[in-house]
C-alpha cells in the first residue's frame, strides 16, 4: 500500500512513520487493487490525532481518533477503518455473488422442473383458453379490457395470442406451421 505520512503539530518520527506504515500494510490482504493511504498525525494541546484516508479499490475510507497516546491513536483508527473495510467487502460480496448469474436457459429449465421460488423470480398466472375464432378473439379482447388475450384459433387448433399495438390496431402471435 502505498503510504504518505503527514505530521502537523508534531516532529516528524520514523518510528511513528514506520509504525503507521507497517500496520497498515495489514489491509493489503482485503484490497485487491493498489490502494493508497494518507496519514496525518497531530498535536492539538494535549490531545494526539491519528486521521487516515484509505482510497482504492472502489473504496474511499476516513478514520479519526484522538487520545493521549498517538500509537493508540493509530491503533484505533485502524481498527475502525478495519472494521469499514470488512463491511464494504461483505457488501459487494452479495452484490457479486456467482449463485446469482445465471443463464436464462438455467431458469426456464428451472420453472419448467419447478425448482424456482416463482413469487420472487417470475410471476405466472394460470388462464383457461378456449377455441374461438380471430373476431371472437377480438371482441373478448375488448369485453375484459385486457392488453391481450391468448385463445385457441377453432380452424387451425392452435394457441395464438391476441394482443393490442400502440397504433390502436391489433397483433396476432401463431405458431409457424412446418
Amino acid at each position: 500500500m502505498q503510504t504518505s505520512v503527514t505530521f502537523k503539530n508534531l516532529d516528524s518520527s520514523e518510528n511513528l512513520k514506520s509504525y503507521a506504515q507497517e500496520k497498515l500494510n495489514r489491509f493489503d490482504k482485503y484490497l485487491y487493487n493498489p490502494a493508497e493511504a494518507k496519514v496525518v498525525l497531530s498535536v492539538e494541546k494535549f490531545r494526539h490525532i491519528a486521521e487516515i484516508n484509505i482510497i482504492g479499490d472502489r473504496l474511499n475510507i476516513n478514520g479519526k481518533e484522538e487520545t493521549d497516546n498517538m500509537y493508540s491513536a493509530i491503533d484505533m483508527v485502524l481498527d475502525k477503518l478495519e472494521k469499514q473495510i470488512k463491511k464494504n467487502k461483505q457488501k459487494n460480496r452479495g452484490y457479486r455473488g456467482s449463485s446469482k448469474v445465471r443463464t436464462r436457459s438455467a431458469f426456464v429449465e428451472d420453472i419448467v422442473h419447478g425448482d424456482v421460488n416463482v413469487e420472487r423470480d417470475i410471476k405466472i398466472k394460470n388462464i383457461e383458453y378456449k377455441p374461438m375464432d380471430i373476431e371472437e378473439a377480438i371482441m373478448q379482447m375488448d369485453l375484459i379490457n385486457s392488453n391481450f388475450l391468448v385463445f385457441t384459433n377453432a380452424r387451425t387448433n392452435q394457441v395464438n395470442v391476441l394482443y393490442s399495438r400502440k397504433d390502436g390496431h391489433y397483433g396476432l402471435i401463431q405458431p409457424n406451421n412446418h
